[in-house]
């Protein structure tokens, strides 16, 4: 089991155990509950564009798991798909528990990172540097795969494929720790940081295992 699992577990218990203190203290009348998060706030913007995020990465292992029959490849993807589809469940369900909206139409990927002033609890961002994609294409976010790059992955096979894939998928991986680590410092809600955590090493060794994977077929990562 991988250290991304142990931190979804650790997720899940610990929003369960969050959610029985704030109706202990709520019914007791010692201490007010949490507060909601806002729409416009760190731990809302993270839920959104990490989830998005990870259904990119999902979808890429799907892709990449048709495209070859090595086991090792085959194997991280499967890892990958299976513990950010369940991170992306986590986070979407707290949307819904917290009674957001998963689209704010007009709102830019990752302005929770850019903006001076985090709307959660009024301090300064100071992650101004963290939110930009490429420019000149079509990114939304760090790290993820372009619409050509994607039906590429989809056209290659055997060897190809899996140095194209782990190629995407680091610089995905890297992305993906950027955002975390945003969370980390910003968000409110201790479980939603206690995950970002989590993603933050865990994808951070992926990353040293996928760049080992490139080296042994005679590949490195894209510039």
């Amino acid at each position: 089991m991988t250290r991304t699992h142990w931190a979804a577990i650790t997720a899940v218990v610990l929003a369960l155990l969050f959610a029985g203190a704030a109706t202990v203290a709520s019914a007791g009348g010692e201490t007010p509950a949490p507060r909601t998060p806002g729409t416009d706030s760190p731990d809302a913007g993270f839920a959104r564009d990490m989830s998005v995020h990870h259904q990119q990465a999902v979808e890429m292992s799907f892709i990449v798991r048709d495209r070859t029959k090595d086991e090792g490849v085959r194997r991280l993807a499967y890892d990958i798909a299976n513990t950010q589809a369940n991170q992306r469940g986590m986070m979407l369900g707290w949307l819904d528990l917290w009674g957001l909206p998963k689209v704010v139409a007009g709102s830019a990927p990752m302005e929770w990172m850019r903006s001076d002033t985090d709307a959660a609890s009024g301090h300064g961002s100071g992650h101004g540097g963290h939110g930009s994609g490429a420019a000149g294409d079509d990114r939304l976010m760090p790290g993820m795969a372009t619409k050509d790059e994607l039906n590429r992955l989809g056209e290659l096979s055997g060897k190809q494929a899996e140095v194209f894939y782990l190629q995407l998928m680091i610089n995905h991986h890297n992305g993906g720790v950027a955002m975390a680590q945003g969370c980390a410092d910003l968000c409110t809600v201790g479980v939603e940081r206690e995950l970002a955590r989590g993603m933050v090493d865990a994808q951070r060794s992926e990353v040293e295992l996928m760049v080992d994977l490139l080296k042994k077929r005679g590949a490195e990562p894209l510039a």
